[in-house]
């Protein structure tokens, strides 16, 4: 997924030239196929970070730290506003975790520069603050359709498609460690995604997982494939069996490291 040609972002810095990419036509798909229709989505391992990010004109290729890459549909729209607002409202909690953060719509980058102030008086209390990231202006779609972020569902008034609601998270070695995909018509929920990249930072560095609802401090898991000698190195605090009908000892919680 190298190459993406001149992709524009709301601070006006773009991408050079890497590759040529053939623009790829969407097929016309049937009414509510649904979201999996949509052609050649970023996978989780892949590496589709090659455009420069805003401000100081860095690329998703040289930052060593983690990002996130995360698609509105559209400009000057009511669930979109809401959730770019959120965005910026808990852009320090992602800096805190050492994540940088990029949006992307198909508007242009004048639209972008007006609707950020709609996004920042969303709360008062920011109305005179500048959005805290850059927006990507895919007016093209070009971007879009290389990451397969159209929905085939959502349509504009010419009949173009939309992008979905799409969260890609990146770790420090620049391939895609997680991708969520929401229709058009609902808003994610971004103390969700911070809660998912907590558990991405800890499962990266330490053989644990991390079960159901879990929250930063709960007990987490023992990996499966830890056998139990492994398993009292690695972790001093022990760990604790659950005991089950089939008599297998998968179910193996301790404190998190």
């Amino acid at each position: 997924m190298d190459g993406f040609s001149r992709i524009q972002s709301s601070s006006g810095s773009c991408c050079p030239p890497v590759e040529e990419v053939e623009a790829v036509e969407e097929p016309e798909p049937l009414r509510r196929v649904g979201l999996s229709a949509a052609r050649r989505r970023a996978a989780v391992g892949s590496e589709p970070w090659r455009c420069r990010a805003g401000g100081g004109g860095e690329r998703f290729r040289d930052i060593n730290s983690w990002g996130i890459l995360f698609s509105h549909p559209r400009d000057f729209t009511p669930v979109c506003t809401t959730e770019l607002a959120c965005a910026a409202r808990l852009s320090d909690e992602f800096k805190k975790r050492d994540v940088k953060m990029i949006a992307l719509s198909i508007d242009s980058v004048e639209d972008h520069r007006g609707w950020s102030k709609d996004v920042m008086a969303f709360h008062p209390e920011q109305a005179s603050s500048p959005l805290p990231f850059p927006i990507i202006a895919d007016d093209k779609r070009e971007l879009s359709v290389l990451l397969g972020m159209l929905d085939p569902d959502e349509r504009d008034k010419d009949g173009m498609p939309l992008t979905a609601r799409c969260v890609f998270v990146i770790g420090p070695d620049k391939k895609l460690k997680l991708s969520i995909l929401y229709p058009a018509t609902t808003g994610r929920n971004f103390t969700e995604i911070l809660r998912v990249i907590d558990s991405l930072q800890l499962t990266a560095k330490k053989k644990v997982a991390t079960p159901v609802d879990w929250k930063p401090g709960d007990e987490v898991m023992v990996i499966p494939s830890l056998s139990d000698e492994e398993a009292k190195k690695l972790f001093p605090a022990g760990f604790k069996t659950k005991d089950l009908p089939s008599g297998k000892k998968y179910l193996r919680y301790t404190p998190q490291p």
